[in-house]
């Protein structure tokens, strides 16, 4: 698996990939309704540096990384992952993460934090457990969960090192 900035011609499968998981509106807190164009505009913000994963010339996932806040708090990462259905369970975004804690790393952030973790996402939390990063904050009920109504989301958090 190769893992390498998006370029334009990456849109339709980055729009592939996001797509289904914004519409089922389980683990983003992106409207589910919001159109192609929006999304992509999203996903590609003028403050996002955006990467796909791909195997056998096919992207299986995309992932962003930006500064988490601006001012004092642009030291601290931030980034958001999604993988293709077809590629659940194949190490893709794992190899997203480790990429982005490399590259977040190279790039000057001393920490990487992850805003709003929807707490019933718990293969994303097992991962990030299991990357070291600790949940330092929980936000009761915060999020409208399409099949589990109010569950809590989670602030994760891990240090990059030097």
């Amino acid at each position: 698996m190769m893992i390498r900035p998006a370029t334009t011609a990456d849109t339709a499968a980055i729009w592939a990939i996001i797509e289904p998981t914004i519409r089922a509106g389980e683990t983003y807190t992106l409207d589910r309704a919001m159109s192609e164009a929006e999304a992509l505009a999203y996903w590609f913000g003028p403050d996002k540096a955006v990467f796909v994963a791909e195997a056998d010339g096919a992207v299986l996932g995309t992932y962003y990384l930006r500064a988490n806040q601006a001012g004092g708090g642009g030291h601290v990462a931030n980034c958001g992952y999604m993988t293709a259905a077809s590629a659940t369970g194949r190490g893709v975004a794992r190899a997203m993460a480790e990429h982005s804690l490399v590259l977040a790393r190279e790039r000057g952030f001393r920490a990487m934090q992850f805003n709003f973790v929807v707490a019933t996402n718990e293969r994303a939390v097992r991962l990030w457990q299991s990357l070291g990063f600790a949940v330092v904050g929980r936000l009761p009920e915060a999020f409208a969960h399409p099949a589990h109504g109010l569950v809590d989301a989670l602030v994760m958090y891990r240090l990059l090192g030097s």
